[in-house]
């Protein structure tokens, strides 16, 4: 009998402990609820893409427009037979822009975890068509002598600093925008706009430079793209201007005000946008995003920025032809990349960026030996072998990097990141590749710059989590209809037991 009781007090202290336990799992993991799912607005997302895209195609444009007029604006600003200010120009023409777009990620990025994204994006967007408006305005070396040079300067910091807040916002707004099931479709529009501005200022110098000739575009006509940017900037800030805040950023602030007016304690939901904590708390996956983009933008700028030269001065094209042949292969560029965003949706985003990686260490030596050829059949294949590599890259990173950090310090993180990492590896890229080129004699150096990127790109794929279809780390789910939420939460609910 003793016996008996024993073993009934036995079961209910299980039972009682095992009760306990639910209580206690349900929570630290509390059952998802409808109102924790986020249903998008299809029109709201696709203008939120318009905006960011178009705005970072502005943003690109601008910058572009000083790489493809970079001899004709030293011809204008800088006198020959100076060495001082030689060397003064080849600071501002090649790192100024760089050295400061870290800055700009350590301010604008904390800031828009701090007040928010739209508000930062609007002011980048301010910043870069100032600056780029200024330059286009600026008198030459013979009117104002050496302050035609500090000007430059000075505005091209303006332009560096800008651009530092630009890639992460732009990229932090869409992926918040965008439903989870297709973040990797929407990103791919940012690429798309950066390669628009790319081609759209191209295009306008290629015309300019047929149109005017040499002498009426150093009196003139280089000021043109740069007065452009003016209306541009206007149109993209009127864009982002329209703008609300995104979902995640809304219920991230929501959270925020209801856990402090009840006292409790705020981790995930805190936007204190603080650098000491980026580093602290995710140094680790800062050290994985600078891999990545270090790898992307090493192989971004030798194909991107690198080749016209390469082609002018190691093969003897002409700078037009060299310049129309990078058109062509961007505009091709333009046409795949959002099946590619879709591919990552599909398949995830590390077998397409290992497939780019792979790509870049396979084809570079067959790319730069056909494009050694000379012809422009030649020419063109090799290019075009190394933009199907760079592209799996580019339709894929813009979902990817976003997806790496909370919600808390996503545009801080993201901006920090990604602009230390281009401005040591990206904006470095031809001028290291042009001095191993006079340093061995070989011209082959791009092919095995590229393939060194790759293998640090592979090794940093294999490394990083699978995020393709899953929530952002600190954000709630984001679906695209209520019937698609509904099946969420039934399916996270347990089943019946007989």
């Amino acid at each position: 009998m003793a016996a008996h009781e024993e073993t009934e007090a036995d079961t209910e202290a299980v039972k009682r402990h095992r009760a306990l336990f639910r209580a206690v799992r349900r929570r630290k993991n509390p059952p998802l609820r409808r109102t924790d799912i986020t249903v998008t607005d299809e029109a709201a997302v696709k203008r939120a893409v318009k905006a960011a895209s178009l705005g970072n195609a502005m943003e690109w444009f601008d910058f572009g427009i000083y790489s493809y007029l970079a001899v004709t604006i030293g011809h204008v600003f800088f006198p020959s037979g100076n060495d001082t200010v030689q060397l003064v120009s080849s600071f501002a023409t090649f790192a100024v822009s760089f050295l400061v777009r870290p800055i700009g990620g350590m301010v604008f990025g904390p800031m828009g975890d701090k007040i928010g994204r739209k508000k930062v994006l609007a002011l980048t967007m301010i910043m870069m068509a100032i600056g780029t408006l200024a330059i286009g305005l600026i008198p030459s070396y013979a009117t104002i002598g050496f302050w035609a040079p500090v000007l430059l300067i000075f505005f091209r910091l303006v332009q560096g600093f800008s651009t530092g807040g630009e890639y992460g916002g732009a990229s932090t707004f869409i992926a918040e925008y965008a439903p989870d099931k297709r973040r990797g479709y929407f990103g791919s529009f940012l690429e798309m706009g950066t390669l628009a501005g790319y081609t759209g200022a191209a295009g306008l110098v290629l015309i300019l430079n047929s149109a005017l000739g040499s002498a009426a575009m150093e009196s003139w006509g280089w000021r043109v793209p740069f007065l452009v940017a003016g209306p541009l900037g206007l149109v993209g800030l009127y864009l982002r201007l329209r703008l609300d805040e995104t979902p995640a950023f809304q219920k991230m602030e929501d959270a925020t005000f209801h856990s402090a007016s009840e006292g409790a304690s705020t981790v995930e939901t805190t936007a204190k946008g603080d650098l000491a904590k980026i580093f602290r708390d995710h140094w680790a996956t800062l050290i994985l995003c600078i891999a990545l983009v270090g790898a992307y933008n090493v192989t971004d700028y030798m194909l991107l920025s690198y080749m016209p030269t390469y082609l002018s001065d190691e093969l003897g094209y002409d700078d037009s032809h060299g310049l129309l042949i990078l058109i062509g292969t961007m505009v091709i560029l333009m046409l795949i990349i959002t099946q590619v965003g879709r591919l990552s949706d599909r398949f995830g985003r590390k077998p397409l960026l290992m497939t780019g990686m792979v790509g870049f260490l396979v084809v570079s030596i067959p790319a730069f030996l056909l494009i050694k050829q000379g012809s422009l059949l030649a020419v063109s294949g090799g290019m075009l072998l190394l933009g199907l590599s760079l592209v799996c890259l580019l339709g894929t990173m813009s979902a990817t990097l976003p997806a790496l950090f909370p919600t808390s310090v996503r545009y801080g993180s993201l901006s920090v990141g990604y602009n230390l990492s281009a401005s040591l590896f990206g904006g470095t890229a031809p001028l290291v590749i042009t001095s191993l080129i006079s340093i061995t004699g070989t011209d082959m150096i791009p092919a095995y710059y590229s393939m060194a990127a790759a293998v640090v790109g592979v090794i940093a794929v294999a490394c990083m989590k699978e995020t393709a279809q899953q929530p952002l780390a600190g954000s709630p789910p984001s679906v695209e209809t209520k019937e698609e939420a509904a099946e969420m939460v039934e399916a996270q609910a347990p089943a019946p037991r007989f």
